[in-house]
């Protein structure tokens, strides 16, 4: 089956608690539900959006947490990668920022998209030595250095 190219160009949040844990998100793609990986919250920026702005409106519909343009930092990070989603052959331009939050911050997908909520499984905070002890998929791979120099800078 043929995918259909998608270019997307995206603002990912790193919601930070006070320990210096990362909340990632853990799901699937639905052509592969047997393969779930853990990934970071953000997406695609919308027309006339800035990518810290699509960062912060993807915080809130994805977690629920909501949070201002005072609150972010960065960016600690940029790359592009491909991927498959559904029918989706996706090349991705991503931009990492971190939010500073309360480790009892309430995670809510209340406002997902439908195929969001279908495909997500749950959530975790993880600390940097958890990152790199899992064997448990993850994106981007190099997160945990991504998440010392976030706590570095703070």
């Amino acid at each position: 089956m043929t995918k259909i190219p998608l270019r997307r160009f995206t603002g990912r949040a790193l919601p930070i608690d006070e320990q210096g844990r990362v909340l990632l998100l853990h799901g699937f793609d639905p052509d592969r539900p047997d393969e779930p990986f853990w990934f970071t919250i953000g997406g695609a920026a919308e027309d006339g959006e800035t990518l810290q702005e699509a960062a912060l409106r993807e915080l809130h519909e994805e977690v629920g947490i909501r949070a201002g343009a005072d609150q972010i930092t960065g960016p600690y990070g940029t790359s592009t990668i491909e991927f498959f989603f559904a029918e989706y052959a996706v090349t991705q331009d991503q931009t990492f920022f971190a939010i500073r939050v309360p480790g009892d911050t309430t995670i809510s997908y209340e406002h997902m998209e439908e195929i969001e909520k279908d495909t997500t499984l749950g959530h975790r905070w993880w600390s940097v030595e958890d990152l790199e002890a899992t064997d448990e998929i993850y994106f981007p791979e190099d997160l945990a250095a991504i998440v010392r120099k976030i706590n570095s800078a703070a």
